[in-house]
């Protein structure tokens, strides 16, 4: 059957609010460097005020971001998500399709604000995140939009959403009408303590739901609770159709049944590592769906997230299609 889309993400709906800072604001502000912290909706507006008047807000979240990405690349795209009924949450739906990605999602009334992310970025390019999740977490079955998982070739999963048992269930229920319509799932592991919090709810998510696994090396490693990356590698090679690991200077690697691909990056000055991991996903996610082989699709993973971390703010600066056929990908 046709499709609509090439990737329905489910993710936090996280208005994004970054700026640049030395690292004398964090000690004012009792911000934990290179961290993501978890905030209070009191706590968010303090520093959300505190921020220069040079921030950049965008309708963020680790998969809103993906899919801009996507996007740039020529893909099309949706997000499904929880808004608050209020002035930023407005005005993430409309920066989303802004950036021509449909929204589906009804907006939260009477509950806790529309979430924000703010990240503050240091000259040495570490990104120290406060993140207020606020309505972004209050996503349940309910809001799982059928139509729009039917209407796209693969469902993309954000690991940040999975704390709260009502999320565990719309994930799975998301799986299930993909599945349902011979649609594929991927899924974002997203952070290590949010795997050391969830190991056995993931490995049961990615064993039965997933067709693709996106993790970073320390992700991967946590999930199997092992310091040996080819057992680690072993594992998700039984457990997942396609892994897609991401290993800093290394490169990344591709997983699929039997065979393994090494996609090595070129060395690039990192302004700003906000975003990365979510761009690879977009490059990958391209390649799968466009009929790209793995290794190529990984190589345009890589040169999307090498982009992105030269720069402030979590998305493209430039075309990232033209970016890619400039360099020789056929996209």
């Amino acid at each position: 059957m046709a499709t609509r889309y090439d990737v329905v993400a489910l993710g936090n709906a996280i208005m994004d609010v970054i700026a640049e800072v030395d690292d004398d604001f964090l000690v004012r502000h009792d911000i934990a460097k290179a961290r993501m912290n978890l905030i209070d909706e009191a706590r968010c507006e303090l520093l959300y005020n505190a921020l220069p008047a040079t921030r950049i807000e965008t309708s963020g979240g680790s998969a809103g971001n993906t899919m801009a990405g996507l996007k740039s690349l020529g893909g099309r795209a949706a997000f499904l998500g929880k808004v608050a009924d209020d002035a930023i949450g407005a005005a993430y739906v409309a920066d989303m399709k802004n950036v021509g990605a449909d929204f589906f999602g009804t907006p939260l009334k009477g509950g806790p604000a529309t979430a924000r992310s703010m990240i503050a970025v240091t000259p040495d390019g570490e990104r120290s995140m406060n993140t207020f999740l606020g309505a972004s977490t209050e996503f349940a079955a309910s809001d799982v939009d059928a139509g729009a998982i039917a209407a796209a070739e693969w469902l993309y999963l954000e690991g940040y959403l999975f704390d709260k048992p009502a999320a565990k269930t719309a994930f799975v229920h998301a799986s299930e009408v993909a599945q349902s319509h011979g649609r594929k799932v991927a899924i974002t592991l997203s952070d290590v303590f949010c795997v050391d919090r969830h190991r056995d709810s993931f490995h049961q998510l990615v064993r039965t739901h997933c067709d693709l696994v996106f993790a970073n090396e320390s992700e991967l490693l946590a999930l199997y609770e092992t310091d040996d990356f080819d057992k680690a590698v072993t594992a998700i090679r039984a457990d997942s159709q396609i892994a897609a690991i991401t290993r800093s200077e290394k490169g990344s690697v591709i997983v699929s049944g039997s065979d393994t691909w090494t996609a090595p990056v070129t060395p690039a000055r990192v302004t700003d590592a906000t975003g990365a991991g979510d761009q690879y996903a977009a490059g990958v996610l391209y390649g799968v769906t466009h009929g790209l082989e793995l290794i190529e699709a990984a190589k345009l993973g890589n040169l999307a997230a090498s982009e992105v971390i030269a720069h402030v703010g979590p998305r493209p600066a430039v075309n990232l299609r033209e970016l890619a056929m400039a360099a020789g990908f056929k996209v």
